[in-house]
């Protein structure tokens, strides 16, 4: 049987049109599917969670050998130049892994330029520093030592302070079955920080059924927390925390505009960085440092809201003194200009509530952590 030419490339037309339609149909349909299925996951995301066991990387497997050795490395002072500072300096176990100031202690003659963050529950973070720089604790803990505002210690230098001690060398040895360098005693000093959790806090006892652990005010705060507040949009799962990046235009600090060592190692930062006009940067830009993107201008890492009773001042430049100061910022829709927040509206008695969830049902016992012996 012959088709005419004209019959054929009129049934492939409609054959391609139809086709089209089908292939259309399908896109469409996935979308919807997967949309659905994201909202749904996005829905069930954010939801607070009881602290689970802190996840801890293959290559780095605890011993209590090893954590012990950490925490020797993380009181040690030899890890700074001048061997004036250690870890516990800034991060100091009697004030919840902070050391309570508005920006944090710095190396003798310089000035550090953002506030200490907690590192109490550390383990369960997706990044590390104000604008996420390093994603491990092992790679975290090389940082600060040599920081020329923080410890200032040269890593092969430091090898060689701590090779040096018979019962370092040792230690290292036993537990790594290698020497001392700058990785291992990065993993030991992660391995102690992955011991830093929260125990007992009430809300995870209430998270796993014990209707007992919150008092009525801390429940009627956790209402506004997951609602009219809307501090879960940011604030959730175990972590209390989205492990993203915000530019909330927090203000600056005016205590420290004008200061001339400020100043300068908010420029050092912005060199390093590699950001063209470092010389006439006037404020802190958080993220986009190191990233270049639109998105991380001026935006900083979400914390962690676990123990924030206990690790005033707030925010990356430490510029809020109390939670009251920190609820009012969010009530009113955050800094001037900023595109995440909006006004809230939340009455006296509701702002007390909230604040009486975040003290009373984000705190947990008291670590009791005690400087160890140093060799």
């Amino acid at each position: 049987m012959i088709i005419s030419r004209k019959l054929f490339y009129k049934n492939l037309k409609v054959l391609l049109k139809n086709s089209i339609i089908y292939f259309l149909c399908a896109i469409f349909v996935f979308f919807i599917y997967f949309h659905i299925e994201g909202f749904a996951s996005d829905k069930k995301k954010k939801q607070l969670e009881p602290l689970p066991p802190p996840p801890v990387p293959k290559d780095n497997p605890m011993t209590s050998e090893k954590i012990e050795l950490g925490k020797k490395l993380f009181f040690d002072r030899r890890l700074s130049g001048d061997a004036t500072t250690s870890c516990a300096n800034c991060h100091d176990p009697e004030k919840a892994f902070t050391d309570g100031s508005e920006i944090s202690l710095s190396y003798p003659t310089t000035r550090n330029f953002r506030n200490a963050p907690t590192l109490m529950n550390v383990a369960y973070a997706k990044y590390l520093f104000w604008d996420g720089r390093a994603k491990t604790l092992e790679e975290q803990a090389e940082f600060p030592i040599m920081s020329p505002f923080e410890m200032n210690q040269n890593l092969d230098f430091l090898e060689e302070e701590i090779r040096i001690v018979p019962e370092y060398r040792e230690a290292f040895k036993r537990i790594f079955g290698n020497d001392v360098n700058i990785k291992l005693i990065a993993k030991a000093i992660a391995a102690f920080e992955r011991t830093l959790i929260s125990r007992n806090a009430p809300i995870d006892r209430y998270l796993r059924g014990d209707e007992n652990a919150l008092t009525a005010e801390a429940k009627k705060g956790l209402k506004i927390f997951t609602g009219k507040g809307k501090c879960i949009e940011c604030h959730y799962g175990a972590y209390l925390s989205d492990q993203e990046f915000h530019a909330l235009e927090v203000p600056e600090n005016p205590k420290y505009v004008n200061e001339p060592k400020f100043i300068t190692t908010r420029r050092y930062v912005a060199k390093i960085n590699r950001y063209p006009d470092y010389m006439n940067v006037k404020e802190d830009l958080g993220r986009y440092f190191k990233t270049k993107k639109k998105k991380d201008y001026k935006a900083f890492k979400t914390p962690t809201l676990r123990e924030v009773a206990k690790t005033a001042p707030y925010m990356h430049n430490g510029i809020f003194k109390s939670l009251d100061e920190v609820i009012d910022f969010f009530n009113k829709g955050g800094g001037k200009g900023n595109k995440v927040l909006k006004p809230l509206n939340l009455t006296d008695d509701e702002k007390k509530a909230l604040k009486t969830f975040l003290v009373e049902a984000l705190s947990g016992d008291d670590l009791n952590i005690k400087p160890p012996e140093i060799p």
